[in-house]
């Protein structure tokens, strides 16, 4: 089951989270991912987000069920948050859960790949100072986050693909 919300108000992520386990009785993992709005070391006031309605929920559900035809999944849940975004808030959470862990990694961590890259959604800066910024573009170790995924694996299955080396996840 695919779950996926582009909305401007917060979300509880337990909640979230837990209401996959309840669903199913054969979850034995979930793994689920929040992102938060940085401050920036003090120079961010928020973050404003906006996205193509409609086309964000579409992306979303069709990366979803990519994840789903790759791994034996039970359910996937998706949401992203847009307006503006003070630091410390949630803007963004994926939950996967599955018979097994390792799966529900790798889902979770293909969809926030493929959220950060490919969903049409759009963020600014807005500093402490009060400029906005322009729209910001993906970085490019996120499209190369996001590539690994593509590329087949030493058995030449596509469910799994080494983490690229020299690089810290961090952030």
């Amino acid at each position: 089951m695919t779950d996926v919300r582009v909305q401007r108000e917060d979300f509880d992520a337990g909640v979230e989270a837990a209401a996959l386990a309840r669903r199913h009785k054969d979850v034995g993992a979930i793994v689920s991912f929040v992102g938060y709005c940085r401050d920036e070391g003090g120079r961010l006031a928020a973050l404003e987000l906006e996205h193509y309605p409609g086309m964000a929920e579409e992306e979303m559900a069709r990366v979803a069920r990519e994840a789903e035809t790759r791994w034996p999944l039970i359910s996937v849940k998706a949401i992203h948050r847009y307006g503006r975004i003070a630091p410390g808030e949630q803007i963004v959470l994926v939950a996967v859960a599955a018979v097994h862990r390792g799966d529900a990694f790798a889902a979770a961590e293909m969809l926030m790949d493929y959220l950060k890259t490919r969903a049409p959604f759009w963020k600014r800066a807005i500093r402490a100072d009060g400029v906005v910024e322009g729209w910001v573009d993906a970085k490019g170790e996120d499209d190369e986050s996001a590539a690994r995924w593509a590329q087949p694996a030493p058995d030449g299955d596509f469910w799994f693909s080494p983490r690229p080396r020299g690089r810290s996840r961090a952030r």
